[in-house]
């Protein structure tokens, strides 16, 4: 059977597919780039956002337009609203959050272990999810209560996977060919607090970095309470990417105790100075909600304050989307959608600002860059993009392609978002 396999939202999500990939392979089916070649079609759905609730329902019409046989419908949208997602055109079958890690197997009419065997080696996704990096989930679910936030109800409690099993994870990417393994989970920072004896994500890090021969380990979106300077000290390690996703979501402290963030600006900024000193030139990206409820224009004017004050080098900046179901959907003085827009374009451009003040400390030095795509734009040359191991997005073109390499490359110019770059010589 050919599978095309889709997905929406987060890096969590990218990791969830991977794994659905692997296990349809050890059953002896094809993954596929595009619908119109599948015999079947798995989305992994996304409600973080009503926009991505929307993204979701277009890919699952999208995958039966273009030929799918059937479609399976996973992931937080079709676990919120199972009814809705049946109810699409081309849709087979539903398969919630809690039975997601069992889709291959109750698809394929299979035991469960037929694939706790030894993993196959990762293989890129073919088609617009293929990367070079490996996501690997080494957790899943929250235990916050962050009253904007629907994922907390469509993921459940958290829990986090076993040490031996993200090692088999991550040797079964290495032995692919991966170079840069990414740690994904919906609440990263806790993991082994679930376990009878509790453990940290520290000790889960350490492991990787003595027992894989992984040329890069980077972590995706860290709480920032679950962080210290101990944790930080983890760098020393290189291999160990200098790049940071601490969610701010707002910089007022009224506007981040209606939200239920365990952290305040002070305590967050305490943070950022913590880790900048501990872990020189690290990239530090965020996220920002504009519009939450009742998030006056002094509230607001907070937040941008802060912003501008932490030179963030990166970040994403949502406008307040009301999910049914969550506290704040309940709130009162809900703002309106011109004001939201509003701010969000002020934010934005205050990141942009100091995103391109980060790239530009970096002109004229080589850094080593990880080709994440490469397109032929002539008989003799490619363009080639990829990220540094502190999330610079870096371009240069080659005579060759040289997709999922990892290059020294002089950086000798910023172009809006991107750097580009030299390849020197002496690379493999």
């Amino acid at each position: 059977m050919k599978i095309f396999l889709d997905t929406i939202g987060c890096r969590l999500n990218q990791a969830e597919i991977e794994s659905l990939g692997r296990q349809f392979r050890a059953a002896g089916h094809a993954i596929v780039a595009t619908a119109g070649e599948a015999d079947l079609a798995v989305v992994n759905t996304c409600t973080v956002t009503a926009e991505a609730a929307s993204d979701s329902r277009a890919a699952v019409r999208r995958a039966n337009r273009r030929g799918a046989g059937n479609v399976v419908v996973t992931g937080c949208w079709a676990t919120l609203e199972p009814e809705k997602a049946a109810e699409l055109p081309g849709v087979l079958r539903i398969v919630p959050n809690q039975r997601k890690d069992r889709l291959a197997a109750d698809l394929l009419g299979l035991p469960q272990e037929f694939f706790d065997l030894e993993p196959l080696a990762r293989q890129p996704l073919p088609g617009l999810h293929q990367r070079t990096r490996g996501f690997i989930k080494v957790q899943d679910g929250c235990d916050n209560a962050c009253t904007f936030c629907i994922t907390t109800v469509a993921r459940g409690a958290g829990r986090s996977r076993p040490v031996e099993d993200v090692l088999a994870d991550v040797n079964a990417a290495l032995e692919g060919g991966t170079q840069e393994i990414v740690l994904t989970g919906v609440h990263l920072g806790s993991w082994g607090q679930d376990f009878k004896i509790p453990r940290h994500l520290g000790e889960l890090v350490s492991a990787l970095l003595i027992r894989t021969s992984a040329p890069r380990l980077r972590l995706s979106s860290l709480e920032p309470w679950d962080l210290d300077d101990e944790f930080f000290s983890l760098w020393k390690e290189p291999r160990l990417c200098r790049h940071l996703h601490l969610p701010l979501q707002s910089g007022s402290a009224g506007v981040l105790k209606r939200m239920r963030r365990k952290t305040s600006p002070q305590a967050f900024s305490r943070l950022v100075e913590s880790a900048r000193t501990i872990i020189p030139e690290v990239a530090i990206t965020t996220d920002i909600i504009v519009g939450f409820p009742g998030e006056t224009d002094e509230e607001f004017a907070e937040t941008l304050e802060f912003v501008r004050a932490m030179q963030f080098s990166g970040g994403h900046v949502f406008t307040y989307s009301a999910r049914p179901g969550t506290p704040a959907s309940r709130m009162h003085n809900q703002v309106h959608g011109d004001v939201a827009r509003m701010r969000s374009h002020a934010l934005c451009a205050v990141l942009a600002e100091s995103a391109g003040a980060y790239r530009r400390k970096f002109l004229g030095r080589t850094l080593s860059v990880l080709w994440e795509s490469t397109d032929q734009f002539s008989d003799a040359g490619w363009r080639l993009e990829g990220w540094t191991d502190n999330y610079l997005r870096v371009t240069a073109t080659s005579p060759e392609p040289r997709w999922n390499h990892l290059d020294a490359v002089q950086l000798t110019g910023v172009d809006h978002e991107t750097m580009t770059g030299v390849i020197l010589a002496g690379n493999s």
